[in-house]
């Protein structure tokens, strides 16, 4: 038997034990934002963008939110809507990549947000077939009643 051959196939298979593990790790984690990039966007802002194509159905990211005291999220645009209440008195701000995603119309949107208000957590899933590249963007749920986006209505 060769020695060097032998040396690379364990170091193979070290290798292979490892992106087994590193798998599972992500597969159990809470937040995972590994299919999303945040880059400059078309307005002069910071957007959410595909890093890889993304079908139709399929989590885009996944994540936690932090409730949040002692905030206007009337006022203020980066907090996340935070119940199903109008109006509504709860907060929160989001992991990842989630605060980058910009909004639009119904018709451009091409992700939804899911939110657990008990468990605090969050899933975004495509709504269509996404590209590498495309800004991912989904209509704000509070979009219509919260102050601070009263000029998005006006251009949208």
């Amino acid at each position: 038997p060769n020695p060097s051959l032998i040396s690379t196939m364990m170091s193979m298979a070290r290798s292979r034990r490892a992106s087994r593990r590193a798998l599972s790790t992500l597969r159990n984690s809470m937040i995972d934002c590994s299919k999303v990039h945040v880059r400059p966007d078309r307005h002069g802002g910071l957007g959410a963008f595909a890093a890889c194509n993304i079908a139709s159905g399929e989590v885009v990211e996944k994540g936690v939110a932090r409730v949040l005291t002692n905030v206007d999220g009337n006022e203020n645009p980066y907090v996340f809507t935070w119940s199903d209440e109008v109006p509504n008195e709860h907060w929160a701000v989001g992991s990842g990549c989630a605060t980058f995603y910009n909004t639009c119309g119904h018709e451009e949107a091409n992700t939804i947000v899911e939110r657990d208000f008990d468990k605090n957590t969050f899933q975004i899933f495509a709504t269509r077939d996404i590209q590498e590249g495309d800004e991912l963007r989904h209509v704000y749920k509070s979009k219509e009643w919260r102050n601070c986006f009263a000029s998005l209505n006006i251009i949208m």
